[in-house]
């Protein structure tokens, strides 16, 4: 299966018959496979120069496999997991190699870090806790499903979403289990899972069937919950409205996008629409300080007013492309596609500003620390990039 015509699993709610079908990227209409064509690369005249770094090797990276592993700055290092089940934590200005864990396992979310520690899931259903300083390995806990989100390490608890529908809360000393909520699975959905936030003393977690939830950090106890897209259509594929990318949190807001659904602004305390727009995504968002940036299901990057939810720019040239969640950094936005290219675009208006390839194609987003964007491949390979 080429890059450019990657599709998605779709995976039946009867998670113990083993089903599973194979949904498109950009539409399901009859289980036919639509996946567009990737858009020719734009001729522009780049307005800045765009210079790697350096580059660091991070196991096998993903292979052919649908896993958005990312990379994460934790202090001074950049931590990064390959399916493969190493661990590799890169100096973040010189991209040496400080430590390497190899916890044996099949990665497949993650990593996420605080309380000291750095978690991934795995396909397994294991949830792998090591020291953030020196890689070492603290303890292993065991949870109902494959994990494919990115653990949420908060002080004391570390939050796991599964596969299964299910958000556990785990001990960040020992893994012990704290807590775990549960909601029913629709009869279909999308193989993935969207990371969940921290708003205060509370997790943000959405679900597929397009409903998103506040729980108590401490005890699990659901505080409010909101349905941000409703399932219409005639067939199951036509309903699937899944929240497939990370939730994110900003000034007391929570925005979330769906698949076949919309991108909607939430109260963090109540749970209240702020504001919605009709939108579909898988891939996910990011965020600045006035703009809230999603790449839809076309491989169209979007901005919109994060007060109001107005459309600011639309930028549709990389049309097809599978575009991952878009990064706000600086004057830019970086949106990394299939092909291993990074593109700038001006935060202003959309257009080109710059373009550089990594080694390999890019599933998870870009990350940024400092002034150096990071960029983890599918073949493993770590990138920071820097405008001169």
């Amino acid at each position: 299966m080429s890059a450019g015509r990657r599709t998605r699993c779709v995976v039946l709610g009867l998670l113990a018959a083993g089903l599973t079908a194979c949904g498109v990227t950009d539409r399901l209409a009859g289980g036919e496979d639509h996946a567009l064509e990737p858009s020719d690369l734009v001729d522009f005249e780049a307005s800045v120069e765009v210079e790697r770094l350096w580059r660091c090797r991070i196991g096998s990276g993903v292979d052919d496999r649908f896993l958005k592993l990312r990379a994460l700055p934790v202090g001074g290092l950049i931590i990064a997991a390959g399916h493969d089940g190493e661990v590799t934590a890169c100096d973040a200005l010189t991209g040496d190699r400080v430590w390497r864990a190899e916890t044996d396992a099949p990665v497949s979310g993650g990593p996420g870090a605080g309380d000291g520690l750095v978690a991934v899931g795995t396909l397994d259903g294991e949830v792998i806790a090591l020291d953030a300083g020196q890689g070492t390995p603290l303890w292993r806990a065991r949870v109902s499903s494959e994990v494919l989100a990115p653990p949420l390490v908060a002080p004391g608890v570390v939050v796991v979403r599964t596969g299964d529908g299910k958000l556990f809360g785990l001990s960040s000393r020992n893994g012990s289990r704290i807590w775990v909520y549960d909601r029913t699975m629709p009869v279909l959905t999308l193989r993935g899972s969207g990371a969940p936030a921290l708003f205060e003393d509370a997790v943000i977690a959405g679900f597929d069937g397009g409903r998103v939830v506040s729980i108590s950090l401490s005890d699990g106890q659901l505080r409010w919950a909101s349905a941000v897209a409703v399932p219409s259509g005639r067939s199951e594929l036509e309903r699937i409205v899944d929240i497939d990318a990370d939730i994110l949190v900003a000034d007391d807001t929570v925005y979330v996008v769906t698949f076949q659904g919309q991108v909607t602004a939430l109260d963090a305390r109540l749970g209240a629409v702020l504001w919605r727009r009709e939108l579909s995504s898988h891939a996910g968002m990011g965020l600045d300080r006035r703009s809230l940036f999603v790449s839809d299901e076309m491989s169209h990057v979007w901005a919109f007013d994060r007060s109001s939810g107005a459309s600011l720019w639309r930028q549709q040239r990389m049309e097809g492309r599978e575009l991952g969640a878009p990064l706000g950094f600086d004057a830019y936005v970086v949106v990394a596609d299939a092909e291993g290219y990074v593109h700038w675009l001006r935060r202003e208006d959309g257009h080109f500003a710059a373009r550089i390839r990594v080694k390999d194609g890019v599933l998870a987003p870009p990350v940024a620390a400092g002034d150096t964007v990071y960029v983890l491949d599918r073949g493993g390979t770590l990138s920071a990039l820097v405008l001169p």
